[in-house]
This record gives structure tokens, C-alpha cells and sequence, in this order.
């Protein structure tokens, strides 16, 4: 993966959060990702830790964001991988957050894995 376009790639995805465009998102994603995140219990009233697939991904985004009207992520950094890239950034909430996308081999994003940052306890 090439860090321009990784950056790029970023900066983009970011944007779209912030206009809370839910199909410029999507359109990143294959129709068989598995999206990973702490937040999707909580925004959906369940145990799920996962959802998958493009509907199950627009139906916890939709819900997501109808419950988040003043969501902005800003990105503080990006790394890349072999097939992947993390984006860390901060959110509306002021967490600290780490999203790691794994792309297929046609640039579509086949997982998703969100982790919320916290320091370390002494």
C-alpha cells in the first residue's frame, strides 16, 4: 500500500464522516465485510461485537449517526500495511480511536476493526 494514497484514502473517509454521507462510506466496502467495533452493542441494543455484510453495515451506520448528530472525527495519524491501513483519530466524544481497514485485492475493504484507546494504568 502506498502512503499517498493510504493519506488520501484517509482524508476522504474522514470527510465523508463528517458530512455523515452513509453511501460514500459504503461504497469502500465489500458485500461480504465483517466490521468489528465496541460501539455496535451499544448503538444497537445488543451483545454484538460484529456485523456483517453491507446491510448489516448500513443498518448499524444509519442507526449510528441518526444517535450521533454532532459526530467529527479528526484524524491525528495513519498507518499502512501490507493490504491494510489504521486511521487514528478523535472523535466528537474527544476518544481517542484506532480503525484498521484490510483491503481486497479490487480496493474493497473486506474488515473493519475499531478499537478505543485509553492510557495505560501505572
Amino acid at each position: 500500500m502506498e502512503r499517498l494514497w493510504a493519506e488520501r484514502f484517509a482524508r476522504e473517509w474522514a470527510s465523508n464522516w463528517n458530512q455523515k454521507d452513509l453511501n460514500a462510506l459504503l461504497c469502500h466496502y465489500a458485500p461480504d465485510v465483517i466490521f468489528r467495533s465496541p460501539r455496535i452493542a451499544v448503538v444497537l441494543g445488543t451483545q454484538q461485537a460484529s456485523v456483517s455484510g453491507l446491510a448489516e453495515l448500513r443498518a448499524y451506520w444509519s442507526k449510528a449517526l441518526e444517535q450521533a448528530k454532532e459526530l467529527h472525527f479528526e484524524i491525528t495519524s495513519v498507518g499502512i500495511g501490507s493490504d491494510a491501513l489504521t486511521i487514528l483519530y478523535v472523535n466528537h466524544r474527544g476518544d481517542q480511536v484506532s480503525e484498521t481497514l484490510v483491503f481486497r485485492p479490487d480496493g474493497k475493504i473486506v474488515e473493519g476493526i475499531v478499537v478505543y484507546m485509553k492510557p495505560l494504568a501505572p
